[in-house]
């Protein structure tokens, strides 16, 4: 055997979990795609994210607010064995509310979600309240409030990953770039690994390969079923500070930046269209009417990975134990979870009982029934 567990993607993901297993004293191999490929880092917003997550899934939202809780300490350990930068605060987060409609429905949501879960962390904030919050800020004249998670943060994506990839390699794992898997065989007590860069044996293999994923898996009766949503973000141009508080669609990075997003397209192309830039601008200037002088620099597109009820699926082959995979759209707010929760839970065979209610399992209406 090459190692104890093999990683097939090399992402926020799958380095998330290769660095949990790492930190257990696991030997890793991670094997990670080309430089060109689709990767959630190059094109997420940064959303360390809690509010509204979950809305019809108390489990996902129950394991979101886990992993937000523990971003703090991970982000700690995590910097401490790569001595990387990672830019990363939690002061909360908002949803801008531009119509009463949006302001009660927002409301309503909250209340709903407080129901199902023990604790209340999302309030309202009406329009005064909001301006006292953000003195830098002078809203538009549609903004009539907006509702407060004080569990919600945000983080630079890009150098997260960098420093999961580094500290995997410090905790003595491997990562090996530009080698594309081709398949998986079972082979006595284990698999084997074919990629571009040679074949691989390990007693477990850990799929993580965003939408990709479920090619590699299909072969061998281990039905992960995904689907593409295209989102399209713009940035501006640096400015001086003036928001405090990341919100959904729109927050300031520690650069100076500010991030505008993201479209939900049910497209399968990399593309970026005007028209989307122009929705996505103007809802952004309803809000802040002084970023309209703020220039546009970039916009780009990337692809969520969705399964079919948008929560995530971390499961076990029946037929194969020892190969699992992994997926969800919510990479970086679930990393935490990924290196502490979920990770421990694969190899210690625990997977089923603590993360049932995301097994591939709950797709199957024969079984269910």
């Amino acid at each position: 055997m090459n190692s104890d567990i093999i990683v097939v993607g090399g992402g926020v993901v799958g380095a998330a979990l290769a660095y949990g297993f790492a930190k257990k004293g696991l030997s890793v191999l991670v094997l990670d795609g080309e430089d060109g490929d689709m990767r959630a880092a190059r094109a997420n917003f940064g959303l360390v994210w809690v509010q509204g997550k979950g809305a019809t899934a108390p489990a996902y939202h129950g394991l979101t607010r886990q992993s937000a809780d523990l971003w703090p300490a991970f982000l700690q350990e995590l910097t401490g064995s790569s001595e990387a930068r990672v830019d990363y605060t939690r002061p909360g987060g908002l949803f801008y509310c531009l119509s009463d409609g949006e302001y009660e429905a927002r409301d309503a949501l909250n209340r709903r979600m407080h129901n199902q879960a023990a604790y209340a962390d999302t309030t309202m904030v009406e329009r005064r309240e909001l301006e006292r919050m953000m003195p830098a800020v002078t809203f538009g004249p549609d903004v009539v409030g907006a509702s407060y998670c004080r569990a919600d943060g945000h983080v630079n994506p890009l150098q997260l990953l960098a420093a999961l990839q580094q500290a995997i390699v410090a905790l003595g794992s491997r990562i090996l770039f530009r080698s594309t898997v081709g398949s998986i065989n079972p082979e006595g007590h284990g698999f084997v690994v074919n990629a571009m860069s040679g074949s691989f044996r390990a007693p477990r293999v850990v799929v993580a390969a965003g939408l990709a994923t479920p090619i590699l898996t299909e072969p061998l009766g281990f039905t992960i079923p995904l689907r593409s949503e295209r989102g399209q973000l713009l940035v501006t141009e640096r400015l001086a500070p003036i928001l405090p508080y990341p919100a959904s669609g729109l927050r300031q990075t520690a650069d100076g930046t500010v991030m505008i997003g993201a479209t939900k397209e049910d497209a399968t192309d990399r593309g970026v269209s005007v028209a989307s830039a122009t929705k996505l601008a103007l809802r952004a200037t309803r809000i802040i009417p002084a970023l309209s002088a703020a220039r546009l620099v970039r916009q780009w597109s990337g692809f969520r990975v969705m399964p079919p009820d948008g929560s995530p699926i971390y499961a076990q082959s029946e037929r194969y134990p020892g190969l699992f995979a992994a997926a969800c759209h919510s990479g970086v707010t679930l990393a935490a979870a990924h290196a502490a929760i979920v990770a421990p839970a694969m190899i210690s065979g625990r997977l089923s009982g603590d993360l049932a209610a995301f097994s591939n399992g709950r797709f199957d209406v024969q079984k269910c029934a």
